[in-house]
């Protein structure tokens, strides 16, 4: 069989091939190393030549640039597949170059298998599997190429399915009740997509699961002050009620907390709901009750500010 090799993307550039490690610097410089890597990213799929001078030179190329390519591509191929120009992991497809996938174990590609594997999984298994993904994926990808557009590129679409993962890995980590674990992940989350509605549902959810109300209340308030200046919107309707939960959940044990909350829920429905004209004299002196148990509140909290 035709020996392959193993590739780490994330944290230190590295090759592995017949138990030698080969670094960044075996690669031959900067552009043959480059040229390896986007390959990677397109690990089975064909890049022609004018698109690796495309990417690699931009259009103010040399006309010299697809030879310097095809000399550079030697270069890679002595260094991976030694010996074996021809049928090693990098071959030569449709005007380009292609990496055979069974040749080649790349970090990525297991972070990603990994993912979609979860996505189709019981939730014991997608939970250990996405937390395998994470933790593929601990360090940042291409984390040594800090100013190529490419990278940067490959980068913002890793993370948006590491966030993926993360959720997945939170909502999982619930269903096993394990709330401060989902609470830990969907606070990675949040801090990666501030704006990510799932993610903060499942990061109130579980305070809600955890006993936390409190915190809970104020990932929820934070949550609305944010949707509300950036997006022009409240938060929908999973996350309105996982709020109100919590707010039942706060005033367990205290009387009035608990009558103040049942005043705003029934003044809540008076002005949003339904109109009804029967039994007015007891909607009255209802409504009557919630604005004096409200009132009484507001005067305590104002008395107790001074």
């Amino acid at each position: 069989m035709t020996p392959g090799i193993s590739v780490r993307l994330f944290g230190t550039f590295e090759v592995r091939r017949d138990g030698a490690v080969l670094t960044a610097a075996d690669m031959g410089g900067c552009k043959p190393r480059h040229i390896l890597e986007i390959l990677l990213l397109n690990l089975g799929t064909p890049v022609s030549k004018t698109r690796l001078v495309e990417i690699l030179w931009g259009p103010q190329a040399s006309g010299g640039a697809v030879a310097t390519l095809e000399s550079y591509v030697s270069g890679i191929r002595r260094a991976i597949q030694p010996g074996n120009t021809k049928n090693g992991p990098l071959r030569t497809a449709n005007s380009g170059y292609v990496l055979d996938p069974q040749l080649v174990e790349l970090d990525l590609s297991a972070f990603r298998q990994r993912l979609l594997a979860a996505r189709h999984a019981a939730p014991a298994e997608a939970h250990t599997l996405s937390m395998e993904a994470l933790e593929l994926a601990a360090e940042p990808l291409l984390g040594f190429e800090l100013v190529a557009d490419w990278a940067e590129e490959a980068r913002a679409r890793h993370a948006a399915d590491k966030v993926a993962a993360q959720i997945l890995a939170a909502e999982t980590a619930a269903f096993l009740d394990k709330p401060e674990l989902a609470i830990s992940l969907a606070q990675t989350a949040v801090q990666s997509e501030p704006l990510n509605e799932r993610a903060w549902t499942i990061l109130v959810a579980g305070y809600e699961q955890a006993g936390l109300p409190v915190e809970g209340l104020a990932a929820y308030e934070r949550c609305r002050r944010l949707f509300d200046r950036d997006l022009g919107c409240t938060p929908g309707p999973a996350l309105q009620a996982a709020h109100l939960r919590l707010l039942r959940q706060r005033a367990e044990g205290n009387t009035e907390l608990s009558e103040v909350l049942a005043a705003l829920l029934y003044l809540g429905e008076r002005l949003h709901g339904p109109k009804c004209t029967q039994h007015a004299e007891e909607s009255r002196r209802l409504q009557e009750n919630a604005g004096k148990v409200l009132d009484a509140f507001l005067q305590q909290a104002l008395a107790a500010a001074v």
